[in-house]
């Protein structure tokens, strides 16, 4: 059988297996001839720092379902069984808990560098929907695997969250139901939860990766500079400004995964619960229906959310109604064919049914809206360029102030309602929604720096 020029003939077992199965072509095509950019630095250390995460919870969770008890009474004594009987099992324990939380840590930075490097353009929009589709089941798999340990904050958590969606309008009541599979959050709830944590939900994202992994390879990695290495190749067809990702980045992100496994098992073996971050205190009390804790808010990771939906009162959603009811007129005025009265007709429709309907239940929306927007991320921004290196000033300092205004929602999240707090978090709330939705319109305004023609690299 005649070979392709790029093939290399193999022998012995791994020529057996090649004659079988496409081992080596696909090592080269993903790994050794996989040409990435040269100039990779501090930010790309996130996305294989997330991927070894995600075996580390694998692993663990799999060790710790072998003493897991999804039951409502015996889950709390399940997993103390696993943290005072099981030979290793406190450190099997900490290392998900806290692998679930540093999980987020990685994958929000791995966003927010595709956010400063415009690494949802085109052509890698696919790349990133596939991510935000990660990032949705990620947030699925930690809200049921919450549940787990049948703790006082895991039990109310739970109740709070399940029972928002009971304000949405005709089908609340029964799909809360449904989800909890009883009328209040019980051993039904528990085992369903138990079901989508270690079964449905894993397969899902594992799915999901391999298509984000296979879709990056497709159009190749972005870079810093946001140019495309491939539209410069040399006369074997490969490209000038690019490095195999093996032995060069192997190499690179194996200093990435040690730095980051020490300030895991520092984690680990000192501050497991981060001060109540991690693991909240209530959490280490059996689920009482009896008695509510005085404060029930989630995890770190969702408490950004949470806040908006928190901030979304009675005053506030007339404030949204205000706003949506601007971006009529603006789309009257602004918008042509048969979008020039769809738009501010659609517009009225939303204002008659928010005047309608309760705040509780548009905290929902804007709470899933938060997470949706990321979606239509590559259609919203038209820079003219991919990187913030090149951007005018003003659009790092919008890009600043996006930042500053969701870790204020994150840190608001976990703090005790109050009338100031509130209001910070309506305007945090405003700024998140106004940097998307204003995209279409400050983006492509100021003065661009022009981006190189090649990789701009110096070795270290």
């Amino acid at each position: 059988m005649a070979l392709a020029d790029n093939e290399v003939e193999t022998t012995g077992l791994v020529g057996w297996i090649d004659r079988r199965f496409p081992l080596t072509s696909t090592w080269k095509k993903h790994v050794s001839e996989y040409y990435a950019p040269k100039n990779f630095n501090f930010w790309y250390f996130f996305g294989s720092l997330a991927l070894l995460v995600l075996v580390l919870q694998i692993v663990t969770g799999i060790f710790l379902v072998m003493n897991y008890k999804p039951d409502a009474t015996l889950a709390f004594a399940s997993v103390e069984y696993i943290m005072r009987e099981v030979p290793w099992g406190w450190l099997i324990r900490y290392m998900h808990s806290t692998g679930a939380s540093m999980f987020f840590v990685v994958v929000y930075l791995h966003m927010f560098r595709g956010l400063m490097y415009g690494s949802y353009r085109k052509p890698r929009e696919l790349v990133w929907i596939f991510g935000c589709a990660i990032f949705l089941c990620l947030m699925a798999e930690a809200f049921f695997g919450y549940l787990l340990p049948w703790g006082q904050m895991s039990f109310w958590g739970a109740q709070v969250i399940v029972n928002l969606f009971s304000a949405i309008p005709f089908i609340g009541p029964d799909l809360s139901l449904w989800i909890r599979g009883d009328y209040v959050v019980s051993d039904v709830t528990l085992n369903r939860f138990f079901a989508f944590h270690v079964i449905a939900i894993p397969l899902v994202l594992i799915g999901l990766v391999v298509a984000h992994l296979v879709a990056l390879h497709e159009v190749g990695s972005n870079n810093p500079d946001g140019i495309e290495i491939k539209a410069k190749k040399d006369a074997n067809g490969i490209p000038i400004d690019g490095i195999p990702f093996h032995p060069y980045y192997s190499v690179h992100d194996f200093m990435g995964v040690c730095v980051f496994l020490f300030i895991f098992s520092a984690i680990i073996f000192f501050a497991p619960e981060m001060g109540g971050y991690f693991l909240e205190a209530n959490n280490f009390v059996p689920a009482n229906p009896l008695q509510t804790p005085p404060e029930i808010a989630p995890v770190w990771y969702f408490t950004a959310f949470y806040a908006m939906l928190r901030a979304t009162t009675d005053p506030f959603k007339i404030v949204l109604m205000v706003v949506i009811g601007l971006l009529g007129v603006f789309a009257l005025l602004r918008a042509r064919g048969k979008w020039r009265l769809a738009l501010p007709a659609l517009a009225i429709a939303v204002i008659v049914f928010m005047a309608l309907t309760e705040s509780k239940f548009w905290g929902v929306v804007v709470m899933g809206t938060a997470v949706v927007s990321l979606f239509f991320l590559p259609w919203l921004d038209r820079s003219p360029v991919k990187s913030i290196r090149y951007r005018p000033f003003f659009h790092k300092v919008f890009y600043g102030i996006f930042v500053f205004a969701f870790l204020l929602l994150g840190y608001l999240g976990t703090r005790p309602p109050s009338p100031a707090a509130t209001l910070i978090a309506q305007i945090c709330a405003l700024i998140y929604f106004a940097f998307f939705l204003g995209m279409p319109f400050w983006t492509p305004r100021g003065r661009f720096k022009q981006p190189p023609e090649r990789v701009r690299f110096k070795s270290h």
